[in-house]
Formats: structure tokens, C-alpha cells, sequence
């Protein structure tokens, strides 16, 4: 009888639990709606003042002013200039990590919007454009609100959260460390140690308010490589006197995209290898020393990923010796595959079902684009999805891809994103915390 009234208890309480769940998510879409108008003013004023990676000071000083306003502990120049600010909640609970990016693009932007970028600065000994055409300051705003809807319920809040806004998330400056991994080097991580982390990413390729969500490998490692092909210098019109490496460099091009053709298992998962820049001579009739190029490696297992670079290596290599040449090959990695965590995963997707409908969550492909989330889902488990801003309707000569020059998104998708990444936070929160000690946890507490 002990253990029957024991298991009706349980259920009882998870009745009670799931209408007052009900009660919070309405609460968390009140705050979102009073909230719009000023996340679509903060995405704005980001827009329109973008910064380069390990530059974010205007951007860091907006977010970390607005933390410290909210009551948060706030530590700033994490990782150059990122943030990181605690909201401890007023019940016991586990730790989760919130992450967003603030860093811009080397790009000219050409939007044609009224608050567009008008931001130069130098990148790589050349003046470029500046801008945010990656969805990253629709991040940085969309965390900020998260942080107040979450401030807002600290009394109710069972655990922990930290909100980690971290620069350099495409790169940092040549010669610069930044991004993830200088952000969990200077302690993003710690004091205390989240046992979770989410974030998310705006895509051009999805519809308005449509979330993407995968367990297991979803985002494609990313490995840039330089190749330096030597020959010998000779005239143009005597090309037996030397070694051309213009055309060693053409067979190593050729070469190397057999290996996706012909060397990988195809069938296992997809991967890319491109040849993106190619340079080679000043003369048309002088036949150079030496030809370099640059490219990438793309991949979304572990070990296809190390036997691609050494077949880059090896390629170029046989190539530039077969004609008396050589080649010098270099492979820098960068970002590794971003893996979600399958019970994270889960619970995600469960929960944004529940806040956008369940018509409106679906599996997302596994895609070749990269990102430096996954140095966090190195350390402690992630979950990691897409939310989409392209309105229905919309032409599709009107929809720009992320990076491109004429990128826009949909500001309703501000406030669909902050009851989205709310709402899987507060779940993992309340779950984790009843599996942890169901006695801190009464159903009234929600």
C-alpha cells in the first residue's frame, strides 16, 4: 500500500508539475512580448556598430552595462572581451550554461536597411567593410533577453545559469588566440561548473519561428590548409629548363578532389575539401619559383576527418615530387564537429515543441558549415539548434544565405528566440533538479 500511494504521489505531482509549467511558459511569453521592442533596439544598435573578432569592446560594454543592471554577477575581458554573469536561483538546482556569439564579419554590407553598417576596419593589412551577416547580433540580443526573462523568475529558478557572451566566434585575428577555446582557457567553465550548456544559431535556409534540432554530429569540424608548391624558375618559352609548379599546382587541385570522389566512404558521412585561393607568379613570361594555395577541410566524423588531412598532405606531396617539385603542406585545425548530446537533444527538442508547437520543431541535416560551440561540447555536454528567420511567402531571390553581403532576418524571430532558449533552460532546470533531489524539488515550486 506504502509503495501505491507512494507512486500516486509521483503522479500527482507531475500533474500538478505540468500545469504549472503551462503557467510558466505564458509567464515567459508575457515577458518576451513586453520585452521586443527592446530586443529589436539592441539587435539594431549591434547591427549598426558590428566589431571583428577580439574587437567586441562597444558590444561587450552594452551587454555586460545591461547584466550588472539586471543584479548578475558579471565578469568582464573573459577571453579579451567576452562576458560571463551568474543569476543564482532562489532553489537549489544544477548549473546550465547559456552561450551566444558577438563578433561580426569582414564584410560590406549591402542590406539596403536603414540602420546597415557603415563600419571599416582593417583585417589582414587591408581596410574592409564590417558587418553582422551571420545572425550574431540577433544572438547577442536574444541572450540579453534571456537574461532578464530569467532574472525575472530568480525566486522560482531551481539552479544556477551562466550566461557566457563570448567574441571571435568566426575566427580571431591572424596570429591571435580567441574564441571557445580562449574562453574556457580563462575559466567561461568554472566557479562554478555548469553541467550544461545551449545556444543557438539563426539560419536563412529555414522558415520563420521553425526550430532545427539533431542528436549527434549536426555541424562539420572545420581545418584550413595552406599548400606551397616549388619548382624552379625558368623562362617561359624554355619550360624544360625548370619545374613549373603553376602546373603541379593544377594536378594538385585535381588531385585532391578524387579524395572525396574516390578515397572516402561516402556513405559514412559527408565531407568537403575546397581550394579557395590560389596564387602563383608576376610575369606571363616568367614560369615561378613557387605557386601557393589555401582551402578547407570540412567533416563530420573524427576519424574521416584526420585521414582527410593526411590525404591532402600525401596528395600534394606525390604530385609536386612525380615531376621534381615539391610540396610543403600545412593543416591548421580549428573547429571540431559540434555533437549534441543525445539525452540533451531530447529534452530540447521536447521542450521547443512545447513552445513553438510541434509542427514547427523538425530534424535538422547534418550541415558542413562550423562552429566553435563544439569547443564547449568538449568539456561538459551540449545542445545546440537552429531557429529560422525567413518569413513565409518570402521570394526566394530575396532570401540571402548567412555570410552573404545582403543577409537580413525577420526581427519577430528576436522574441521567438528568447522564449525558446527560456523555455529549454528552465526545463533542463526543473528537471535535472527533481532527478537530482526530488525532496528540494515539491511540485509547488513551479
Amino acid at each position: 500500500m506504502r509503495r501505491i500511494l507512494g507512486g500516486l504521489a509521483v503522479f500527482l505531482g507531475t500533474l500538478t508539475c505540468t500545469q504549472a509549467d503551462m503557467g510558466e511558459r505564458q509567464r515567459v511569453d508575457q515577458l518576451a512580448d513586453t520585452l521586443e521592442p527592446r530586443l529589436i533596439a539592441w539587435r539594431r544598435d549591434i547591427h549598426q556598430h558590428p566589431e571583428l573578432g577580439n574587437r567586441e569592446f562597444r558590444t561587450a560594454a552594452l551587454v555586460a552595462e545591461h547584466l550588472k543592471r539586471l543584479g548578475l554577477d558579471v565578469k568582464t575581458g573573459v577571453g579579451r572581451t567576452g562576458v560571463v554573469a551568474i543569476l543564482r536561483g532562489g532553489l537549489p538546482g544544477p548549473v546550465v550554461a547559456l552561450r551566444a556569439d558577438m563578433d561580426a564579419l569582414p564584410v560590406t554590407e549591402q542590406s539596403g536597411l536603414p540602420f546597415a553598417s557603415q563600419a571599416r576596419a582593417n583585417w589582414m593589412g587591408e581596410e574592409v567593410g564590417v558587418a553582422h551577416v551571420c545572425g550574431h547580433d540577433g544572438h547577442t540580443a536574444i541572450l540579453m533577453g534571456v537574461a532578464e526573462v530569467l532574472t525575472t523568475m530568480r525566486a522560482q529558478l531551481p539552479g544556477t545559469v551562466k550566461f557566457i557572451f563570448q567574441p571571435a566566434e568566426e575566427g580571431p585575428p591572424p596570429g591571435e588566440d580567441g574564441g571557445a577555446t580562449l574562453m574556457i582557457r580563462d575559466g567561461a567553465l568554472r566557479d562554478p561548473v555548469p553541467a550544461a550548456i545551449f545556444g543557438l544559431h539563426l539560419n536563412s535556409r529555414t522558415p520563420l519561428g521553425k526550430a532545427g534540432v539533431r542528436a549527434g554530429p549536426l555541424m562539420a569540424s572545420g581545418d584550413t590548409f595552406s599548400i606551397v608548391v616549388k619548382g624552379s624558375q625558368t623562362h617561359a618559352a624554355l619550360p624544360w629548363l625548370g619545374v613549373d609548379p603553376v602546373v603541379l599546382a593544377s594536378q594538385v587541385v585535381l588531385g585532391i578532389q578524387t579524395i572525396q570522389s574516390r578515397q572516402v566512404n561516402v556513405l559514412q558521412e559527408p565531407s568537403v575539401v575546397t581550394i579557395a585561393t590560389i596564387h602563383g607568379g608576376n610575369r606571363p613570361n616568367i614560369i615561378p619559383d613557387t605557386v601557393a594555395m589555401s582551402g578547407m577541410i570540412r567533416a563530420l566524423d573524427e576519424d574521416m576527418r584526420r585521414d582527410i588531412q593526411r590525404r591532402v598532405a600525401t596528395t600534394a606531396d606525390a604530385i609536386a615530387r612525380s615531376a621534381g617539385g615539391s610540396a610543403e603542406v600545412s593543416i591548421s585545425p580549428n573547429y571540431d564537429v559540434t555533437v549534441n548530446d543525445a539525452r540533451l537533444a531530447e529534452l530540447g527538442a521536447r521542450s521547443l515543441r512545447a513552445t513553438l508547437g510541434s509542427g514547427q520543431v523538425f530534424e535538422n541535416p547534418k550541415v558542413t558549415v562550423s562552429e566553435d560551440f563544439s569547443a564547449y561540447q568538449k568539456v561538459i555536454p551540449g545542445f545546440f539548434f537552429f531557429l529560422g528567420v525567413v518569413p513565409d511567402g518570402t521570394p526566394p531571390e530575396k532570401v540571402f544565405p548567412n555570410h552573404s553581403p545582403r543577409f537580413w532576418i525577420d526581427e519577430r524571430v528576436l522574441k521567438i528566440g528568447v522564449r525558446s532558449l527560456a523555455n529549454v533552460t528552465l526545463d533542463y532546470l526543473h528537471e535535472t533538479a527533481a532527478k537530482l533531489s526530488p525532496a528540494l524539488q515539491p511540485a509547488s515550486a513551479r
